[in-house]
């Protein structure tokens, strides 16, 4: 790939602005050496007292090892792989990822806005994750069960995309790729912080590829099918904007995102070698604001309406008396607002309370599907639903080497009731660099619409009984800063799961249905080292040893 930096541009980080103001006191030079979190307790705080194993890649690493999407950050990331169907990119875990699941089991946000729709909650990660990557400042990876603070769908792990400011950039920035296969992308931005205190960012990016001209899948290797080539059926584009806007304790944040992709699969039993046009757009405006008063209380408080929309059109063959293919068409729209309401405070010296409560409001939910022939309207569902939920946490140092973190929180559901998960890990710092974790949290991922009410006649019904599913995990962390330049990682994990939704054949009629039907348990462990060293050269390595079976019949489950 080749990049153009066409404009010159200046970029400063947090540190340099502090010392441009002000001498550095010995725990900012120690967060210098130890990277912070934000995502793991909602405040920011050492990745050594985070109450999880935690992940960090940097804009400095994105460019270096020239990262082109989101699910390339996430597949160099231990514990992660990634899979791909030529329509989405598919996010595993610790060795979990089932078929079929559109990442509902990871929570994605961007700068604390959660990106998954309202229809199947799924988290957008290829060319389709709604973020131009090079407006990534850093990625965080917070592990195991995160429900006690971000509710459903922190599952396995939560991810929090923070953006770049407008001071980055001091000005105009543009960058370009230019690939095999036809691919082409341009990303034009402005950014910068004023006298007055506005800070902007302003950011548009266009990305178009023809993809492979001759796909072979061995499957379709028949005369009829074109001796199995999908010809000219691999092509992706997608147009996007950002802006952000600062003032004071406010930010103003807003994403729009429009991708159209073809899939040469023939996917769900379509016609092979012929247009599957598929298209996601994804939108949401985010208010925000937080201070921090001088009695060191800080609050948070932000709302958001989010937008999303699905099409696509698949060929099939009918026979007579219809045309050769008919085409079947899939839509899917939802709106919906989102608000949250959080206070952090430091109490009698040695606790940092959070108390938070927060809501979903879904507008529309709306799933239609219909075949192109006459009466061929197959569903036509209109919905509405709503969540609240609300969380305490607590910090407290018990000595000046031990911490516990515990934290709890309640969600109510109008499709399934209510849920409580816990979380609590017991941090030991026997020094300044070891640090020694013990980890227990429960989580769910409530049932989404698609699964709740989906239904196609003759084939498929829905089940508005479903349950949410859930885990229980149990981790063992120790990480270890030897010397400057290396940093070493040894975690061991267990997973205990149950009332996993999977789609069944019901025996009494012979439709497929979503249904809580598995359980499963998982187990690993998780060796990583990373070298950091002068001149910006830098390295990781990591193995996972992982292995996830089904609890009833004792096999490991695939992918």
């Amino acid at each position: 790939m080749l990049f153009l930096s066409a404009l010159p541009r200046f970029c400063y980080s947090e540190s340099e602005i502090l010392l441009e103001s002000e001498p550095m006191s010995e725990e900012m030079l120690l967060f210098q050496e130890i990277p912070s979190v934000y995502s793991a307790s909602k405040y920011e705080q050492k990745v050594t007292e985070a109450p999880s194993s935690v992940s960090i890649i940097t804009i400095d690493e994105i460019k270096k090892y020239g990262y082109r999407t989101f699910a390339e950050i996430l597949n160099s990331v231990r514990g992660f792989h990634v899979t791909y169907d030529r329509m989405y990119s598919y996010l595993g875990v610790r060795g979990f990822g089932i078929p079929g699941d559109y990442n509902t089991r990871v929570l994605v946000l961007i700068d604390g806005h959660r990106i998954s729709d309202n229809i199947f909650n799924q988290s957008m990660l290829g060319t389709e994750f709604p973020l131009d990557i090079d407006l990534i400042d850093r990625v965080e990876i917070v592990r195991g069960p995160g429900s006690s603070l971000y509710g459903s769908n922190a599952f396995f792990a939560v991810i929090n995309v923070i953006t770049r400011n407008g001071r980055d950039m001091k000005g105009l920035e543009t960058s370009g790729d230019a690939g095999s296969h036809e691919t082409y992308k341009g990303r034009f931005s402005y950014g910068n912080r004023f006298q007055n205190g506005l800070e902007m960012l302003l950011s548009g990016s266009y990305y178009d590829s023809e993809g492979h001209d001759r796909l072979f899948f061995k499957e379709y290797d028949h005369p009829e099918t074109n001796h199995g080539i999908a010809k000219d059926l691999d092509s992706d584009q997608f147009k996007s904007l950002f802006s952000k806007l600062q003032y004071r304790d406010f930010t103003l944040e807003g994403v729009f995102h429009a991708r159209e992709k073809d899939v040469p699969t023939a996917a769900w039993g379509t016609v092979f070698n012929e247009d599957l046009p598929s298209t996601d757009d994804t939108a949401f405006v985010d208010l925000k604001f937080d201070h921090t008063y001088e009695n060191q209380l800080n609050v948070l408080a932000r709302v958001s309406y989010n937008y999303y929309h699905y099409t696509g059109d698949y060929p099939y063959t009918w026979g007579a008396p219809y045309p050769d293919i008919v085409y079947n068409s899939d839509c899917a729209t939802g709106q919906w607002l989102l608000g949250e309401v959080q206070l952090t405070k430091t109490l009698l010296d040695n606790h940092k309370g959070t108390i938070g409560i927060e809501g979903q409001y879904n507008l529309q939910q709306n799933m239609l599907n219909y075949d192109h022939i006459p009466g061929g309207k197959n569903l036509d569902g209109k919905w509405n639903s709503q969540y609240w939920a609300v969380y305490l946490q607590d910090d407290y140092a018990i000595t000046n080497h031990l911490t516990l973190n515990a934290g709890v929180r309640f969600d109510y559901y109008e499709t399934f009731g209510d849920t409580i998960n816990p979380r609590a890990a017991l941090i030991y710092n026997p020094f300044e660099k070891s640090t020694f974790k013990v980890v227990y949290g429960s989580a769910f991922r409530a049932p989404n619409v698609f699964e709740l009410y989906y239904k196609l006649s003759n084939s498929q019904k829905a089940n508005p009984d479903l349950k949410p599913e859930m885990i229980d995990t149990y981790e063992l962390v120790y990480e270890q800063y030897l010397g400057k330049y290396y940093r070493g990682t040894v975690v061991g994990f267990y997973n205990h799961i149950e009332d996993l939704i999977a789609i069944k054949t019901d025996t009494t009629d012979g439709l497929l249905v979503f249904d809580n039907i598995d359980a499963a348990n998982t187990k690993g462990i998780e060796l990583e080292m990373e070298g950091k060293w002068p001149g910006g050269h830098e390295g990781r390595i990591s193995y996972t040893f992982q292995e996830t079976e089904d609890k009833a019949t004792g096999k490991i489950l695939v992918n």
